[in-house]
């Protein structure tokens, strides 16, 4: 496996990833790698710099890493700072006008009304829809034990099950395929960046922009088509059944408004789409690394074999400590949102850098996750960083699910789920990988892996 992973002078192992960008890089040459990798962009001084900044087709281009402009930006003065033109028009054919998108008045009404459905609470309730899918995917997972099994494509359909489930209390299977090959083709065609979705103004329509209406049609009829199932089949008689319930029954604590069909909808789509992309991205990361890490992988289905189940079945997700710091470190090495980019609104003074309107701030995770100033060993697979004896990592410098009024509304669901799940696949299976050939990260909406390589299982007795 040399060819996989080299390893430090610390004898950790250092993954595949690209090579920083040349420093005289041009701005086609920076257009064309926005638009086939957005991990790429970025220089060798991007990585040991607190703020780097470039012109950028008439506007300049901020990418901060010092943690009080990254605090500034994204909580102390987040309204001055909104989503760009080229999120926009990405990301919302995928959520609608969902929290993911929704900015001033509308955000926060759809914050406040969402809050109480993500509560530690309220996630409890939806732990069963972990744990039923969880154990059919590892049924099917020793059936297909002893040839080359893609354990990437089953952990994709196992965490949209578990959305589904979550969501709607509906079985996915029979919907994973069309929405899987939905997402897939609006990735290779519709969600990279083109110059057009950065230099015209969202209210001009680009050739892209045409495309993605006509995908967003077809895509919201998936989801109302999926409401309707699930109105079908009615509410919880006594307590909420899956976050479906919940949202019905939720209600804005200071106006008391509820959501409408539409709204319901867009906060569906969001749930989904965001919901098992993240957690379906971190579990394929952290089973590459295992698989690159054997004595760490040893480690966590060591702690697995040893986790107390509860009455539910469940291990306590407490116990589980190594396992969700292999989590922790995957989603520091490969955050699934890759990149937080904002449009300043007014000007602004950003530790000592004078912020223009129309400047773009650019806060990125996988910068940010391996700055040299930031972590030891920064391109290093080690999970001892987030044990509970090690140092406590500055908020400001890990940011798997953004920060601020913004952070994202799913986290603690996200980080039980992909904990759950890899404890489990790790308790039944010793992984290994059959190709030699690297695992590449691209960013395109999340950050996923170029290909999907071949795995094999060896069943772990005890």
């Amino acid at each position: 496996m040399a060819d996989q992973a080299s390893l430090t002078t610390s004898k950790r192992l250092v993954p595949p990833a690209p090579e920083p960008a040349p420093d005289t890089m041009g701005p086609l040459e920076l257009a064309r790698r926005m638009r086939t990798n957005g991990i790429t962009p970025y220089t060798r001084r991007a990585y040991e710099e607190e703020v780097t900044q470039r012109r950028y087709f008439g506007r300049t281009m901020h990418v901060l890493n010092a943690p009080d402009a990254i605090r500034r930006v994204l909580v102390d003065n987040h309204e001055c700072y909104g989503r760009t033109r080229a999120s926009l028009r990405i990301l919302r054919p995928l959520v609608g006008a969902g929290l993911l998108v929704s900015e001033g008045a509308d955000w926060r009404h759809q914050r406040r009304t969402l809050a109480p459905a993500f509560t530690p609470k309220a996630v409890g309730l939806l732990a069963p829809h972990m744990l039923g899918p969880t154990e059919e995917a590892m049924a099917d997972l020793r059936a297909a034990r002893g040839g080359p099994v893609n354990l990437f494509a089953a952990v994709q359909r196992l965490a949209l099950e578990i959305a589904g489930r979550t969501m709607f209390s509906l079985e996915m299977r029979e919907h994973s395929g069309v929405l899987r090959h939905m997402v897939g083709r609006y990735n290779v065609r519709l969600a990279r960046l083109h110059l057009l979705d950065i230099v015209l103004p969202v209210s001009i329509p680009s050739p892209h922009d045409i495309a993605r209406h006509f995908f967003a049609r077809g895509w919201m009829v998936f989801f109302e088509d999926l409401i309707a199932r699930r109105r079908q089949a009615g509410t919880g008689a006594t307590q909420p059944r899956d976050l479906f319930d919940l949202l019905l029954a939720a209600r804005d604590p200071e106006t008391g408004q509820a959501f409408s069909s539409e709204q319901l909808r867009d906060q569906a789509a969001t749930m989904i789409m965001a919901g098992h992309e993240t957690t379906a991205v971190a579990l394929s990361w952290a089973l590459y690394l295992l698989a690159l890490a054997p004595d760490i992988q040893d480690r966590a289905a060591a702690e697995a074999m040893e986790a107390e189940d509860g009455a539910d079945g469940a291990p306590a997700l407490g116990r589980l400590v190594y396992t969700r710091a292999i989590i922790d470190e995957t989603m520091r090495l490969y955050p699934p949102a890759f990149v937080i980019p904002r449009a300043a609104r007014e000007r602004d003074e950003v530790v000592g850098v004078q912020i223009q309107p129309g400047d773009i701030i650019v806060v990125s995770p996988w910068v940010l996750h391996r700055h040299r100033r930031r972590w030891t060993d920064p391109d290093a697979f080690d999970p001892e960083r987030f044990m509970p004896s090690a140092p406590p990592v500055d908020r400001y410098t890990y940011l798997p699910f953004g920060l601020g009024p913004r952070v994202c509304i799913g986290a603690h669901f996200a980080l039980a789920e992909a904990t759950l799940v890899l404890s489990r696949l790790l308790k039944n299976f010793r992984i290994e990988l059959v190709s030699s050939k690297p695992v590449m990260p691209i960013g395109v909406v999340t950050t996923q892996p170029d290909h999907q390589p071949p795995f094999k299982l060896h069943a772990r007795e005890g």
